[in-house]
Formats: structure tokens, C-alpha cells, sequence
């Protein structure tokens, strides 16, 4: 008879293979939800948007935080306010982008989210992940290039408020995106642009996202390892749309002889090529 703790062992899952991001030409980053908590940050700023919009307009059903990774999560911020609108049935002008907060166009929605945003990241402050901070600090360390590929036209302001700006050597965000046409994610526009102004193959590259968009960016992108970091996304929902591995905290990925530590400072003249 098998004893019952050999049964339990055989039983057990075996954990997922995980690359070696210390032999990759270089690694890019999402923001939002990958190195810093700001996702949750964003989810009450458009939850509070969505709320007051929902009720002026008598539109049904109430925004839930599934229609934050449905239709939001990963995605320029007009784009996101116009795939929730569509998931609704409801036309809304698109506007422009100065619109004020108050208008009632796609970009005014999105203008009133983001003073929201960038009202509570104000207050609050922010921080980064430690697990995340510490595979940066030791990717950093082992020369690797790395660089930040976001949605968000708030992203060199997070950086530099969580205090990691230097790690970085490029910054692809949506002010970028706006500037030079790219499209929103899950088209590959940003994350091949991501490897083209850090000067990498994503052949031989690793790109790491929280939201299904991204990771379909990444995919479509040819990077040869999406990493996905599941924050609330799901491992599935995560692999169905191009990750190669799923994990729940950037740490696993540090050499078992690395400390975690996170006490040492970003480098002091970044070279910047976006």
C-alpha cells in the first residue's frame, strides 16, 4: 500500500518552469499592476467615474470591477472609456482632448478619470511592488536593458513618485503612443515599438503584463516570453491571450542566491531614448 504522504506528493502540482529573464536581450515592463499597485488606484478612479456616469445616464448594469478587465484594464484611457461605452450599447461623441472633465464625450469621461487618478496618486503617494522592485534591482545589477511599456499618460509621473524612474532606459506610454499614431494594446503597436527604442530583438526578449491586452500586445509583438502577473486578471484569462508563464509576484524569478532586499537606489543618469 502506497503511504498516504507519498499520495499526497504524487498528487501535488508541479510547479511551472520558469524562464531565465537574466539571458534575455532585455525586459519591458507594463506599469500599472507589474511594478506598482497604481491598477488598484486606477480601478477606484474609474469606478468612481462610471458610478456617477451610469446614474446620469440610467444605464444598465452597474459597472463592476469584471468590466474594469474586460473592457478597461491595459488599454489608452479614451480607448478603454469607448470599449466599456460599446459593451453598453451607448454613442457617445468622441470630443477632444482637451475636453473638460464635465463633458459628456469620450474624452471628457476619460479627462474626469484621470484628474480622479491623478488626484489620489497626489495624496496617497505610491510605492513599488518589493518583489517587483527586486527583480528590477537585480536584473539592473546583471545589465540586462529594461525598459517601461504603458497604456498610461501618467506613467513617468508614477515612476518617478515610486522612486524607480532610473531603472529604465526607455519609457513607451500613452503620451508616446498619442505622438506617434501607435495603437492601443492588445494591437502590437507599444511593445514592438517598446523593443525597437530599447534596441532589442523581442525574439530574444521578455515582456511582462497584469492585463489580458497586454499580453496580447506582447504575443502579437513576436516576444518570445510574456510573462503574465496575475493581480486579479486570472492565470487563464492570462495564457488564453499569449502569456507563455503566469505567476502572482515578480520575485519568483529571482535567483535563489539574490537577496530580496530592496534597499539599494535606482541608477542616477538613466540613459532615456523615449
Amino acid at each position: 500500500m502506497v503511504p498516504e504522504s507519498l499520495v499526497l506528493l504524487l498528487e501535488a502540482p508541479v510547479p511551472e518552469a520558469l524562464p531565465d529573464l537574466f539571458g534575455a536581450d532585455g525586459v519591458l515592463f507594463d506599469l500599472d499592476g507589474v511594478l506598482t499597485p497604481t491598477a488598484e488606484v486606477h480601478m477606484r478612479a474609474w469606478q468612481h467615474v462610471f458610478d456617477e456616469v451610469f446614474a446620469q445616464w440610467s444605464i444598465e448594469p452597474p459597472y463592476t470591477d469584471a468590466d474594469y478587465f474586460d473592457y478597461v484594464d491595459g488599454k489608452k484611457r479614451y480607448d478603454g472609456v469607448a470599449s466599456l461605452m460599446q459593451s453598453r450599447n451607448v454613442e457617445v461623441p468622441w470630443g477632444a482632448v482637451d475636453d473638460p472633465p464635465e463633458a459628456e464625450t469620450i474624452c471628457g469621461i476619460g479627462n474626469r478619470k484621470n484628474a480622479a487618478f491623478a488626484a489620489s496618486l497626489r495624496a496617497e503617494g505610491i510605492a513599488p511592488f518589493p518583489g517587483s522592485l527586486a527583480l528590477v534591482e537585480a536584473l539592473t545589477a546583471a545589465g540586462i536593458p529594461l525598459g517601461v511599456v504603458s497604456s498610461s499618460k501618467n506613467a513617468e509621473e508614477v515612476l518617478a513618485a515610486a522612486g524607480i524612474r532610473g531603472f529604465f532606459r526607455v519609457v513607451v506610454d500613452g503620451v508616446v503612443a498619442e505622438r506617434d499614431g501607435l495603437a492601443s494594446k492588445p494591437a502590437l503597436d507599444m511593445f514592438r515599438a517598446g523593443a525597437v527604442a530599447l534596441g532589442v530583438d523581442p525574439a530574444r526578449s521578455v515582456a511582462v503584463e497584469d492585463a489580458t491586452s497586454g499580453a496580447a500586445s506582447a504575443a502579437a509583438a513576436g516576444y518570445a516570453t510574456v510573462v503574465g502577473v496575475d493581480r486579479g486578471a486570472g492565470a487563464e484569462a492570462l495564457r488564453a491571450a499569449g502569456a507563455t508563464v503566469v505567476v502572482t509576484d515578480l520575485d519568483a524569478f529571482l535567483p535563489a542566491s539574490d537577496p530580496t532586499s530592496t534597499t539599494s537606489s535606482a541608477p542616477s543618469d538613466p540613459e532615456e531614448t523615449a
